[in-house]
């Protein structure tokens, strides 16, 4: 079960790969756990699916298209 932060069907199904994979690559499951939330929510501010990425908070990607 995904942390409250991820929310959604396809958030879920993203966490739920990232953590088998990390786990299956060695990390201990609360180091799993915690890489999926981050990457999921990495993913949904560089997507625009989040709140604070809406608001147009700066996100480390940058700004640089052009």
């Amino acid at each position: 079960m995904p942390p409250r932060g991820v929310k959604g069907k396809k958030n879920t199904r993203q966490y739920e790969k990232i953590k088998a994979s990390a786990k299956k690559s060695g990390r201990s499951t609360k180091t799993a756990k915690r890489i999926a939330a981050a990457t999921v929510n990495k993913r949904r501010a560089s997507e625009k699916r989040s709140r604070a990425a809406k608001k147009g908070a700066k996100t480390k990607t940058g700004s640089k298209k052009r």
